[in-house]
């Protein structure tokens, strides 16, 4: 299939005014524009006017406005005293928030209800207590949905489900909800729901605000459109299982002691099984994938403490320590730190040799922002001596450039990343090693307890969407290593003097000898793994810190491109990191390397010398702010 459906269309964006969804002009997009340190600053010191600009967010950080006004809806029908909610697609889902409160001391109920359009039942919204009191076999237009009130004082507390565990409601489905209860209350009083009035963009012409609905994908995207939802998923499991074996290599795979087949001692690539869709699980965001791997790991093994290998992406570690025992944190995800994680390992197997050490290690492939990779073959070592799990997020490094499964029990992706690159849809995957020593226990007790709650119009659009996946990659990987390329002989770390940038995090420089060894072969398996020999590439993704706070700010106002959360998209998107991510820990963040002026940039699609441009004439911003 060729580039012209996605590709012709992206040019190199200026940054657009604060507050406005990135991309522009797209109904659920997952970005918002910060187009400015300062302001990015103001934004995270809770400045009103700047908050009161936003008009999107990235999902789990900011409740969208549509999801807000259905809040509100129900906390006026439903709430006592004053009570605030969330809202949830499954009673499932909306008890684990409960129980997340209060085992925090926090009482919360919850309401379950079934919304119809008039005529569908007699009681368009049925309020309930229990699941089994809930319709499951309405009409495809009716949706079951689920409140948890609680004071109004304690909303921060559920905040953080929402946040870390990335399992509230879609805002397509709030969009369906919405509509519904619209229509319902214009056929009972003649008139529409009053649409609730949030601050907005005053400073804003009201032509830039005009977003529009979400249209047909057929008409927009000019191609067949996947009406059935249970298509699209099964679709997206094919697609992703094919990407790993696509991409794989028998023979690599059979060298690794991963599988319950070396424990034999009859290592043979015959032996060893392909992933299939029905090892891929879908879930509605990349969080809940992890949050969800972790629950499965807590199930099926023996209670220990988590580890978290490298510095993580904010909220991965949030999961591994408030949900569970907690989690031994190891920083830096150097080969030093793998021994002294040996050493508790083996002081903790000699004090109870009945367990193993530790319940499973999580880390990153490669990490987000610092683009370190761990050494998974001493990981994967470790792992089998000691008997825990290793989780992987690949999502940095992605299907198409790096073979990491054959080290992991349990692979995940946020598929809201380049795997989307639309920036309008989230997703997530977790796919289980058929190879893994404990697939067995982990595909009975997932197979078991698996809910599907990845909202069907959300599947939809994450369908069509990674379509030409694979050929986005090979020209974000090429514009990423050209611009890298250009920066790096700037840096103190490449030995520039009077440089204003002090390192460039990119994984051809950072632990490259712990990456290069996971690149993909290419689909011809060609022996030699490197990007000039058709193997995977160095991913989209680097980040730049600078010798002073003002050449960081230059630098960052400078680049004309978008500018806000998230990363992985079509477009090239820079952002703040370490201030959006870390602002009330920026010194525990620093000691890590992790720098209060680092810079994130996820390239896109764009013409290469557009792109170079823009980054010298950003440099040379830097250099100007600094004086030289």
């Amino acid at each position: 299939m060729g580039l012209s459906r996605t590709m012709t269309a992206i040019q190199l964006n200026s940054s657009i005014p604060l507050g406005l969804p990135v991309p522009p002009h797209t109904p659920h997009a997952i970005s918002v524009s910060l187009p400015t340190w300062s302001e990015t600053v103001a934004y995270k010191e809770g400045i009103k006017h700047i908050n009161d600009a936003l008009l999107n967010g990235y999902p789990r950080m900011f409740i969208q406005l549509n999801v807000r006004k259905l809040s509100s809806l129900l906390e006026q029908k439903f709430g006592i005293n004053g009570e605030r909610c969330m809202l949830f697609p499954t009673y499932k889902v909306a008890e684990q928030c409960q129980l997340f409160m209060q085992a925090r001391s926090v009482g919360a109920r919850i309401v379950g209800l079934l919304i119809c359009p008039e005529g569908k039942q007699n009681n368009r919204v049925i309020e309930c207590k229990e699941p089994a009191n809930l319709s499951e076999s309405t009409s495809s237009a009716s949706t079951n949905l689920y409140v948890v009130l609680f004071p109004p004082d304690m909303f921060s507390i559920a905040n953080q489900f929402w946040q870390h565990s990335g399992q509230g409601i879609s805002s397509r489905l709030t969009d369906h909800c919405l509509s519904i209860l619209t229509e319902n209350a214009a056929h009972a009083n003649g008139s529409s729901l009053s649409p609730l009035t949030f601050p907005g963009n005053s400073h804003v012409a009201p032509e830039q605000l005009e977003v529009g609905h979400d249209v047909d994908l057929e008409g927009r995207c000019g191609g067949p459109l996947l009406a059935d939802a249970a298509i699209a998923k099964q679709v997206l499991r094919q697609r992703i299982a094919g990407l790993l074996i696509r991409y794989g290599s028998c023979d690599y795979r059979a060298e690794l002691c991963v599988g319950k087949k070396n424990l034999e001692g009859n290592q043979n690539s015959r032996d060893f099984a392909d992933v299939t869709e029905n090892d891929v699980y879908l879930f509605p965001t990349g969080m809940t994938a992890i949050w969800n791997a972790h629950q499965l790991a807590l199930a099926v093994r023996p209670t220990a403490k988590s580890v978290c290998f490298g510095f993580p992406y904010s909220d991965t570690l949030k999961v591994l320590q408030k949900w569970g025992p907690g989690c031994h944190f190891f920083a830096g995800g150097t080969d030093s730190e793998i021994d002294e994680l040996e050493i508790i390992l083996e002081q903790e197997f000699a004090r109870d040799s009945t367990k193993p050490p530790v319940l499973a290690l999580f880390t990153e492939f490669p990490s987000n922002p610092l683009l370190c990779s761990p050494n998974l073959l001493r990981l994967r070592a470790l792992a089998d001596k000691y008997d825990f799990l290793l989780a992987i997020d690949e999502t940095i490094g992605n299907f198409v450039n790096v073979e990491v499964l054959p080290y992991a029990d349990i692979l995940l992706t946020s598929l809201s990343k380049i795997f989307s690159g639309n920036a309008n849809v989230m997703g997530g995957s977790l796919v289980l090693n058929p190879n893994g020593r404990h697939y067995t226990a982990l595909k009975a007790h997932i197979a078991a307890h698996y809910q599907d709650i990845y909202y069907p119009e959300d599947a939809i659009h994450m369908e069509w969407n990674s379509r030409d996946f694979e050929q986005r990659i090979k020209i974000i990987d090429d514009n990423a290593e050209a611009i890298c390329d250009f920066l790096r002989p700037h840096s103190v770390a490449a030995g520039a003097t009077n440089a204003v940038i002090k390192e460039v995090f990119y994984p051809k420089y950072i632990t490259p000898e712990n990456y290069e060894r996971c690149l993909t072969k290419g689909t011809n398996h060609d022996l030699s793994s490197s990007p000039s020999n058709g193997g995977g590439g160095y991913g989209g993704l680097f980040s730049l810190t600078f010798t002073s706070g003002a050449a960081s700010a230059a630098f960052y106002d400078a680049l004309s491109c978008f500018k806000g959360p998230s990363l992985g998209t079509n477009f090239t998107l820079a952002c703040t990191y370490t201030l959006l991510a870390h602002f009330k820990e920026l010194e525990w963040a620093a000691q890590y390397g992790v720098e209060a002026g680092l810079v994130r940039i996820s390239v896109g699609t764009e013409n290469t010398e557009a792109l170079l441009r823009t980054i010298e004439a950003a440099l040379g911003a830097a250099k100007e702010a600094k004086g030289l």
